[in-house]
């Protein structure tokens, strides 16, 4: 920034405030206004300022270091038409602490300008709502907030949970299984020579219970026990408060008007569990229905009085069971979804979901769409009950459909879906997972920003090697940026197409290489290690100094991933390298992803650092930014 320059955060409409920074100055200007032929009526008056610390500021006209060159700006604004109507501007200077500036500003609410402060609420969407692996998903509102629930297998932490305003737009906010504590630990921590891929968090339920504001998780676990997790808060700490000697296979949790808890599960013979108030142990359990074909994913619901049960025929068909006569039946089936086109090419049906009502009293109906190689994402459609009380599609194709939103569409953050993240710590954002559990004192945050990967396994095997971190494709692009001055010889770190069948580009002994054809065959136990296709040298300008000599002019190594996982698409992951960070270049062919639905979750960006000789070294993740788009 030059003297007088400003630059900032604003409110903008026709009357507005901004947070703005201008000659080393962070300010709140307020009341600026358009007048009569919507020219300018005012510039507003500045409330109030605070100087930026010497130490953040950029070296020239007004002085200080360049420890710190930038300013982060932030706004609440609440449009909900009932509400205070106030904006709020926030202001930091290391990304994490925020302090409000000033008070908050009164939007106006007059239409003469047509566009609000608000989105439009004539907007429409079409599906997926949110193109990420998000399977098994549970869906349910608690005022007006909407909740998601979805699987995670042997990914740690378990079971991440999404927020939403409008059904459409969603942002992550937490696990209901902050570590995967179940009967095999070695397995899901990836000791003892042992793993747990395809196994872990299935189809699970996720529910609120008035009687005391608590959610409550359940799942079954190695078709073995059923686990329960219950939080205060969603976005905070959760912990295990029940372990029943049941697999409630693929269950569906209700809390019922006098608050007692079932649960719906099984597959073909569906049955109904009671359990006790504080879901410790399971009282009776009840056969409720005995399908003649297969069915699974059981989602649980009084509607005034009617009971249902939703269940999928995979992976084509969603059914209904509907008792009039109380909790245990007698039930009906009929269809719901009978091979709906999901309006994505190449892509299966929609299926296995549940249904929500908004606050206005309509319903809609999330299944998830098979969506390989990517995996299975969320959709959403309006449902109508007919006269005899059966939930319906306005039609079969309603799906492959754009909709108007259930509700005036509110726009959340995108910093868990897409973007940049520096890894400002204390604690990794909410859509990480880890494969397996992590070893937690091999990794840390940096002083600044950046994530420090200890080497955590001495392996060959990326498969069977500790604390490899994983994102959701969303993408398709990914970058990640590697200080690679700590590393030892025989040191491999890079970011990887995760999968059953995967490659990965990664730097080792001063060599950048691609590796591919990595496999697991039966058992899920690693069928290859793969091969190298091709490498470069690292120029001597940017390796660190020691084991394989180089300056340390440059100590960073930054990998892109180009990931096309639209099912209709080349199918194909391309890896390329930088040694500045500006100019990438490929590095050998590109990858041809699998579209086999047998390891359930779909591929997944991940980052990896391992031991080939012995533990000691680490790498610093300076950054992974993610481009949204399905290009």
């Amino acid at each position: 920034m030059q003297a007088g320059d400003k630059a900032g955060l604003a409110l903008f409409r026709d009357n507005m405030a901004y947070i703005g920074v201008q000659d080393g100055i962070v300010c709140l200007q307020r009341n600026l206004s358009l007048g009569a032929g919507w020219n300018t009526l005012s510039d507003g008056y500045e409330e109030a300022s605070v100087t930026i610390p010497k130490a953040t500021t950029p070296p020239g006209y007004y002085g200080g270091g360049s420890a710190n060159q930038s300013v982060w700006f932030r706004l609440h604004a609440d449009i909900a038409p009932a509400s205070d109507l106030l904006g709020t501007f926030y202001y930091s200077f290391d990304g994490s602490d925020f302090t409000q500036l000033g008070t908050p500003y009164l939007m106006n609410t007059t239409y003469f300008f047509f566009i609000g402060n608000s989105t439009d609420t004539t907007a429409t969407y079409t599906n997926p709502v949110l193109w990420e692996d998000l399977a098994d998903l549970d869906v349910f509102r608690v005022n007006d907030t909407y909740y998601y629930s979805a699987d995670s297998f042997a990914f740690s932490p378990g079971a991440p949970i999404l927020k939403s305003y409008d059904l459409v737009n969603w942002e992550f906010i937490g696990h209901s299984i902050p570590f995967l504590n179940f009967s095999d630990p070695a397995a899901y921590s990836l000791e003892d020579g042992q793993q747990a891929y395809v196994r872990g968090v299935w189809a699970s339920s996720m529910r609120y219970r008035p009687s005391n504001g608590r959610f409550y998780w359940i799942g079954c676990i190695d078709f073995n026990q059923s686990y329960v997790y219950s939080a205060d808060d969603p976005t905070g700490e959760w912990t295990q408060t029940g372990q029943i000697a049941t697999c409630y296979y693929d269950c569906g949790l209700l809390f019922d008007d006098d608050d007692t808890p079932y649960v719906a599960y099984g597959n073909t013979n569906i049955s109904i569990a009671t359990l006790n108030s504080d879901l410790t142990a399971q009282v009776t359990t009840t056969s409720i229905f005995n399908a003649t074909f297969y069915i699974e994913g059981s989602r649980l619901y009084n509607i005034n009085g009617t009971y249902y049960v939703l269940n999928t025929e995979p992976a084509s068909r969603e059914w209904t069971l509907k008792s009039s006569g109380g909790i245990f039946g007698p039930y009906e089936q009929q269809i719901l979804a009978d091979r709906p086109p999901s309006g994505t090419p190449g892509s299966g049906y929609p299926h296995q979901g549940g249904i929500v009502d908004t606050p206005a009293g309509d319903w809609y109906y999330m299944p998830f769409i098979d969506d390989y190689p990517g995996g299975r994402v969320p959709a959403l459609t309006p449902i109508y009950f007919d006269s005899d009380g059966w939930p319906r599609l306005p039609s079969n194709d309603s799906i492959a459909l754009p909709h108007p939103y259930p509700q005036t569409p509110v726009l959340l953050p995108t910093d868990t879906l897409y973007g940049l993240d520096n890894f400002m710590g204390p604690a990794l954002g909410p859509q990480w997972e880890w494969n397996h559990n992590p070893n937690t004192s091999a990794y840390s945050f940096a002083d600044n920003h950046g994530l420090i990967l200890n080497t955590a396994t001495v392996t060959s095997d990326l498969f069977r090697a500790r604390n490899t971190l994983t994102h959701r494709i969303l993408g398709p692009n990914s970058t990640i940026e590697l200080d690679i001055s700590n590393m030892q010889a025989g040191d491999k770190a890079g970011l990887a197409l995760f999968r059953d069948n995967m490659a990965y580009i990664g730097v080792q002994d001063g060599i950048v290489c691609l590796q591919r054809n990595l496999s697991l065959g039966a058992g899920w136990n690693t069928l290859s290690d793969g091969y190298e296709e091709t490498s470069v040298t690292i120029p001597k300008a940017t390796t660190p100094p020691g084991y394989y000599g180089g300056g340390g002019a440059n100590q960073s190594v930054w990998f892109r991933l180009h990931a096309d996982i639209a099912p209709a698409s080349d199918l194909l992951g391309t890896f390329y390298y930088s040694f500045d960070g500006s100019d990438f270049t490929q590095l050998g062919t590109p990858y041809l992803m699998n579209t086999t639905y047998f390891f359930f979750i779909g591929y997944r960006f991940g980052i990896f650092n391992f031991a080939t000789e012995e533990l000691g070294g680490s790498v610093t993740v300076n950054s992974f930014d993610m481009v949204a788009g399905m290009a």
